[in-house]
């Protein structure tokens, strides 16, 4: 199907010299809403702002752009150049939004602007008017508005074939965000993956939040790296910070210590019900951030921007958050889901080795859940962890694909039997190991799942309900992307007794009584209640646990 192309941008940009070329190069044909609308009304645009006013223009202006964007769903391919007001008005921005198109923003500065629209002065803009104030006036309102298209040119003083070359490789290359649905009816929402989202934040939430106030939570480590993007990609399209709260990294910031400076943060800027929380970090923060704002107000949006493999394809899907306690992990949370998840993939390069690895034990947990995906994990888990971009990509693709339907069937957690339960395959050995280890970061969240999906490999081998070569299979694929694969591989020891009692306090136990997921095969998980203490407590000793 042919493109449709939509410019916009302040008067003087360029729209219709820019796109009569576009057109032409791209064997396309050229429409320009003005010229449409003065053909549909009979009379020329200062007549119609002269007889009937703006409000009457920009009824007319919305109504025939929405019937060119029906053009361009029914396959009628063109380039559209938009007067400078059209795009920010909020029907005809919808409209533009909504049909399959590619917007690209044709940004100018001040003084190129002012020189382009010199003899403009008829226009009903600029009539018995400075023509800088009006300019400056628009940009401040509009501009926020433009930052929503799809693609930012900056437009310089150059010949408009070299403009024009420039907009066209931009649309040529241009490849959009992979976007997941979540159809959680009124808590629906989106996950966007692909490379670049921090950087055009704002463009993404534009139409996801109810406001343009938010609050930003990081741990420091992260803000160093990403905080900076992301306050550009929201501030470029109007978005106000009212807050930059930082927490140490690591789970041990997951506490009530830390959860009560983020709140009091957060109220401090005496928020409204509007102002959305956004968390910019691994599952720790987004854990923390999505509990904070869950229990603010009785419940603020939330946005979640995982900045880690671990949090892409696992924790920020699903609502759940929460902190830890002196108990157990995540015991005191709530079910709060997000308006987005932006997962930048492009972030995934700045994480170090042993983050990346422990990403994957989920990656490699959801596809002993969903079946093909983890032959795809036997097979490509080395080249991913050496940095693969499709690799990867496709191992967050695939894994919010898998967490959004088990979120979507069983949000809460009620199903009697299997449901979104299952998504804790290697959780209860996990767990029952990073609070032993007191979250001090001697072993990582994946780290701990990893080695509880080698256990639930051989417990489930031992139940007889899978065969003797499924252990092998889950500690040779651990150990081929250089996690450790079993307890013994760890630089502490454990006590089996002290592991099982972990294990009767976790969230899932049912009345003190061991809860476990297991599985038959690869795509056959189940939850399996009444296991024997005495054959997990033999298995952990031979494991290399002491009593």
């Amino acid at each position: 199907m042919p493109p449709t192309i939509v410019l916009v941008g302040m008067p003087g940009a360029g729209k219709t010299s820019i796109g009569k070329r576009l057109a032409a190069r791209m064997h396309l044909p050229f429409l320009d809403a003005d010229t449409e609308i003065e053909a549909a009304a009979g009379i020329p645009i200062t007549e119609i702002f002269a007889r009937y006013g703006e409000a009457h223009f920009r009824d007319g202006e919305r109504r025939v752009i929405t019937r060119l964007m029906s053009q361009a769903a029914a396959g009628g391919g063109m380039v559209l150049a938009t007067g400078g007001g059209a795009f920010a008005d909020p029907g005809t921005r919808a409209a533009i939004k909504a049909a399959p198109v590619i917007t690209v923003w044709l940004r100018c500065a001040m003084p190129v602007l002012l020189r382009r629209v010199a003899g403009r002065e008829h226009r009903p803009l600029f009539l018995n008017k400075n023509p800088a104030e009006v300019l400056e006036r628009l940009a401040e309102a509009r501009h926020p508005l433009f930052a929503e298209a799809d693609i930012v040119i900056e437009c310089v003083d150059e010949h408009p074939e070299t403009t024009t070359k420039r907009v066209e490789q931009a649309v040529l290359s241009h490849r959009p965000p992979a976007r997941l649905p979540v159809p959680l009816g009124r808590r629906g929402y989106d996950v966007l993956v692909g490379p670049g989202l921090l950087g055009r934040a704002g463009s993404h939430l534009a139409d996801a939040l109810p406001g343009k106030r938010v609050a930003i939570i990081s741990d420091e480590a992260v803000a160093a790296l990403h905080l900076p993007t992301l306050r550009a990609g929201l501030t470029e399209a109007g978005f106000s910070i009212a807050l930059e709260c930082l927490v140490p990294p690591g789970e041990g910031a997951k506490s009530m210590a830390q959860y009560q400076r983020v709140v009091e943060a957060i109220l401090a800027t005496r928020p409204d019900r509007r102002m959305a929380v956004v968390a910019l970090g691994g599952g720790v923060v987004g854990d923390l951030a999505g509990f904070a704002a869950a229990t603010i107000l009785r419940g603020l949006p939330f946005v979640q921007c995982p900045t880690t493999l671990l949090a892409q394809v696992d924790s920020s899907v699903g609502g759940k958050t929460g902190i830890n306690t002196a108990q157990g992990k995540n015991l005191l949370g709530a079910f709060h889901q997000p308006r987005a998840v932006l997962a930048d993939t492009a972030v995934l390069a700045t994480l170090p080795l042993r983050e990346l690895r422990a990403g994957w034990a989920e990656v490699a947990k959801h596809g002993l859940l969903q079946g093909a995906l983890w032959e795809w994990c036997e097979t490509h888990g080395p080249a991913a962890m050496a940095g693969d971009p499709a690799a990867l990509t496709h191992a967050v693709l695939e894994s919010c694909k898998l967490k959004s339907a088990v979120v979507v069937a069983d949000e809460f957690e009620e199903a009697s039997d299997g449901g979104r339960a299952l998504l804790n395959l290697g959780h209860t050995f996990g767990h029952a190991l990073e609070a032993e280890c007191g979250y001090d970061g001697s072993l990582l969240h994946g780290e701990a799942v990893g080695i509880g999906l080698g256990l639930a490999a051989m417990l489930s081998a031992r139940l007889g309900q899978c065969s003797q070569e499924w252990p092998g299979r889950v500690l040779s694929h651990l150990e081929a992307v250089g996690l450790p694969a079993r307890i013994r591989d760890l630089p502490r020891g454990f006590s089996a007794a002290t592991l099982i009692a972990r294990m009767r306090a976790d969230k899932k136990a049912r009345d003190g009584a061991l809860r476990f997921v297991l599985f038959r095969q690869a795509g056959a998980a189940y939850t399996a209640d009444g296991v024997a203490e005495a054959l997990v407590e033999a298995m952990l000793l031979e494991e290399g646990c002491a009593p």
